[in-house]
């Protein structure tokens, strides 16, 4: 089995210490460790270790839209930006809502080896919103789903919701929703407000969530169930969600990095890559999810990696496709947003980014201190590192990010999954 010993690194960004691994587990965490006789020894020189980070919303596109993404390029751009495992949500074609879909799915993660990879069962069959789809065979699948969403969609009818928290509650399961009430958002191009008055451009209420995030903090109270909150993005969805928690209501909640970073401002420019559901919204709103994220009203970051193809993003606004793909700058953009401006430490940060995504998930071997005995799924970061996001360089099989020529902070330089390195000095192994 290999040994590996990484030497003086700052585990969680504290003191430098030596982590010793052997095989797929850590050995020993310590100052001054000896090298063991053939050992490979990695110099951190002071760079930052957490456990390999957890996304709990992903879109891998595979089966049915290898254009965008499939699992392989998908997990690559994963590990690439630090990640040991991710949730693929259901949003495929076919749709993942048997048991036969979501086991594909784990399936080709298991083959591409990269990172693990644990599918989310779609809520209804084919995201119609009509009929439970089959949560409970999916669960006894061998992929072992324990997260449903209709991710894309919104679960509008609360009598759906009402049955799947029900269903879910049996096996300890948890409904991931994206809120976003349907009739509200007709013709809807982005965030409604001031600029989209002056754009003359369908505007996307923050009701629309905040109604939704309302009524399903309060059935998951009733049904004593858990539900999640997909990409929240308003101040009111905030405050709603921090008033359920005060209840003892099992609500958790993510941000995504965009949404700590981006305004609606950007859509002056009418460039689509800013194109994303729910929208960019205002500063008040970013300033709000941050303190959110720091105070753990909202529980995790996650990336909704939104893949597309070139054809689907270069065309005018209105025709554009939503979404952004994200695996590959997240940690950089929670390092700007959350590190830097002293609202997080990197403690904070692997909380936030794999060890409450991982007990969300109900992901073993995931999101685990870095300690003897411990999986050794862990990740590298220079954070002293500055560079200029190049698309061009990307594992991801799209190139939809709007940090194109920006300057970001931090570089995953290792990745270990299973003790075995997915990214040795920035580039895949």
């Amino acid at each position: 089995m290999t040994k590996i010993l990484i030497r003086g690194a700052k585990v969680l960004g504290g003191e430098p210490q030596d982590v010793l691994i052997d095989g797929e587990t850590i050995a020993e965490v310590g100052a001054g460790l000896t090298a063991p006789e053939g050992a490979q020894v990695i110099e951190a020189d002071g760079k930052i270790l957490l456990p390999g980070l957890v996304d709990l919303h992903t879109h891998l596109r595979e089966p049915g839209r290898e254009d965008s993404e499939t699992v392989l390029t998908g997990t690559r751009a994963a590990a690439s930006g630090g990640f040991t495992a991710v949730f693929a949500m259901a949003n495929t074609f076919p749709v993942a809502d048997t048991a036969g879909v979501v086991e594909q799915v784990w399936r080709l993660g298991k083959e591409s080896g990269y990172c693990d990879v644990q599918p989310i069962g779609a809520v209804t069959v084919g995201l119609e919103g009509k009929k439970l789809a089959e949560l409970g065979a999916m669960h006894d699948s061998a992929a072992g789903v324990t997260v449903f969403s209709d991710d894309g969609k919104c679960v509008d009818d609360a009598v759906i919701m009402r049955r799947a928290l029900e269903y879910v509650k049996a096996f300890g399961g948890v409904v991931a929703q994206h809120a976003q009430e349907p009739r509200l958002t007709e013709g809807a191009q982005m965030n409604e407000g001031v600029v989209s008055a002056e754009l003359g451009l369908g505007g996307w209420p923050a009701v629309a969530e905040e109604s939704v995030i309302a009524r399903d903090v309060l059935l998951a109270e009733h049904v004593g169930s858990r539900v999640h909150i997909c990409h929240l993005s308003t101040a009111g969805s905030v405050e709603i969600v921090r008033w359920a928690k005060s209840r003892g209501i099992d609500v958790t909640a993510e941000v995504t990095p965009h949404h700590l970073l981006l305004t609606d401002e950007l859509v002056r420019s009418y460039n689509p890559v800013y194109k994303v559901n729910p929208p960019l919204r205002t500063e008040r709103d970013v300033m709000a999810l941050r303190e959110a994220l720091a105070d753990g009203t909202i529980d995790i970051v996650a990336t909704d990696h939104a893949p597309h193809p070139h054809e689907d993003k270069d065309c005018e606004w209105a025709a554009a496709a939503m979404g952004m793909v994200g695996l590959e700058t997240a940690l950089s953009v929670v390092q700007q947003t959350m590190v830097e401006t002293g609202l997080l430490d990197w403690a904070g940060v692997a909380e936030r980014m794999s060890a409450k995504p991982a007990r969300i998930g109900s992901l073993e071997g995931h999101g685990r201190p870095i300690a003897a005995g411990e999986p050794a799924n862990l990740t590298l970061v220079d954070s002293a590192y500055r560079g200029v996001v190049d698309p061009a360089g990307f594992a991801s099989r799209s190139r939809n990010t709007p940090y194109e020529g920006r300057e970001l902070p931090g570089r995953v330089t290792h990745t270990f999954l299973r003790g075995r390195a997915t990214v040795v000095d920035g580039k895949l192994a």
